[in-house]
């Protein structure tokens, strides 16, 4: 996670200002300048023109009762496009329209379904402790690698949705 920070707010800014100097050394301050305005305001345009026709698709999807999982993956990804595109950057610009066009989304959408398709992806350990601890919040298997899943407690609010068992009755309050 430290990597993939650094690699955000470290390294692309070095990279996209040294991109800058050298297509300003090209082709002008101006025109450099003028050319990430231009795709910016552009890229602005197919976000919009994309993020309608994706949600059109997944209302679409949504009345015939069926998920809209591609649809959802399109939106976060022209989502994380659009973010890009604002960005001042060749760098970013270069990212951001990569995302944008249909048929490079689709080999993104396709690779970031068949990731979680196998399963949730784990960050850290236990809830609460040091990683594989077993202790914290949620105790001896609780969430996390080896843990059971289940809840805390017959009052715990936090349930394991692939869980077979049904949760305790509430109690109402009177």
């Amino acid at each position: 996670m430290f990597g993939l920070l650094l690699l955000a707010f470290l390294v692309v800014p070095i990279i996209e200002l040294y991109l800058f100097v050298e297509v300003s050394n090209q082709i002008g301050f101006g025109a450099a300048l003028l050319w990430i305005v231009g795709v910016s305001v552009v890229g602005a345009w197919l976000v919009k023109r994309e993020g309608m026709s994706a949600f059109r698709r997944a209302n679409e999807k949504v009345a015939r009762g069926d998920v809209p999982t591609d649809e959802l993956i399109t939106g976060i990804l022209i989502l994380f496009a659009g973010a890009l595109m604002l960005t001042p950057g060749f760098l970013t610009d270069v990212v951001g329209m990569f995302l944008l066009f249909p048929p490079s989304r689709a080999l993104v959408r396709h690779r970031l379904r068949s990731r979680f398709a196998t399963g949730p992806i784990i960050i850290g350990g236990r809830f609460g402790g040091p990683a594989g601890s077993g202790t914290g919040r949620f105790g001896p298997g609780g969430f996390g690698p080896g843990g059971t899943g289940t809840s805390s407690g017959p009052d715990s609010d936090v349930w394991d949705v692939d869980s077979w068992e049904d949760p305790p009755e509430r109690r109402e309050l009177d």
